[in-house]
């Protein structure tokens, strides 16, 4: 076998112009990419939902107080640089979850639990006959204590924290009708006095609102049937043992902040507890 080399062919280069060359690229770069099964979906928030949301931050930060005027919408368009129609379909979302309120003719105002339509929000217990009424509130018991592990779960703070504890019991035509215990964080309601406490004549979360700068936005509820122990029999009035109503509440502020854990025992021989689902 001969030893001489074999001939190989040369590579041939051709110079491509810019345009060519751009094609090239374009096509390489539209080779598709293996997008992993379990990769997370693109999000998008529509216009309005961000309006809302710097909308929700205002009302967070106290910029408007609860029962005052917010700006027009007119106003607000130009704030925000965006579209009236942008702006009104915010605030009817905000208008819907109860933390805004339309007054024909007179504007947009931030909620408040000072107003008597919003008696009723949170207060379900309804008389099986006869009209629903506000019921007086006589507080037993008001104390400092500390936070059980369940209930700093609850309230999302530290277990041990300092708590502000207290017992109410609701009557209706002085009937006793429930027995409340409520827990607080203490740090977010400083100053909280029985005296305080005893001298506001309006509802519980109007008093929040009021003196601590606390706006209940919404609450959740787990709802079971318990037998009464001797302590909440007495003060209802009731045998031991008897059926009733516990409810378990917890209430939030501006962000999801929980600010209120609430027990509620409630007798249901006269009034049943009444929820409309829209």
């Amino acid at each position: 076998m001969s030893d001489k080399p074999i001939d190989r062919p040369k590579p041939v280069f051709r110079k491509v112009s810019g345009a060519t060359a751009s094609r090239v690229l374009r096509r390489r770069e539209s080779v598709p990419v293996e997008i992993p099964a379990n990769a997370p979906a693109p999000t998008f928030s529509p216009l309005y939902r961000q309006i809302r949301v710097l909308l929700l931050e205002s009302l967070k930060a106290g910029e408007w107080k609860p029962g005052e005027a917010i700006p027009t919408e007119p106003e607000l368009a130009a704030r925000f640089r965006v579209s009236q129609g942008t702006v009104r379909k915010a605030v009817d979302e905000l208008a819907s979850d109860n933390l805004l309120v339309r007054r024909q003719g007179k504007g947009t105002f931030v909620a408040t639990h000072n107003e008597e339509r919003s008696l009723f929000r949170f207060l379900r217990l309804a008389p099986l006959q006869g009209e629903v009424e506000y019921p007086d509130s006589e507080l037993i018991d008001s104390r400092r204590t500390r936070a059980s592990a369940e209930i700093a779960r609850l309230l999302d703070v530290r277990s041990g924290e300092s708590l502000v504890f207290l017992r109410r019991v609701l009557s209706f035509q002085e009937i006793p009708t429930v027995v409340d215990e409520i827990s607080l964080p203490a740090g977010i309601f400083r100053g909280f006095s029985a005296q305080r406490f005893n001298d506001w004549t309006g509802s519980m979360y109007g008093f929040f609102e009021t003196e601590f700068g606390v706006r209940i936005v919404r609450a959740d509820e787990d709802i079971r049937a318990v037998a009464a122990d001797g302590k909440t029999a007495r003060l209802l009035g009731v045998p031991p043992g008897s059926p009733l109503l516990c409810v378990d509440r917890v209430t939030f502020t501006y962000g999801d902040r929980p600010v209120e854990f609430r027990r509620g025992l409630y007798r249901t021989d006269r009034h049943v507890y009444r929820n409309s689902l829209l």
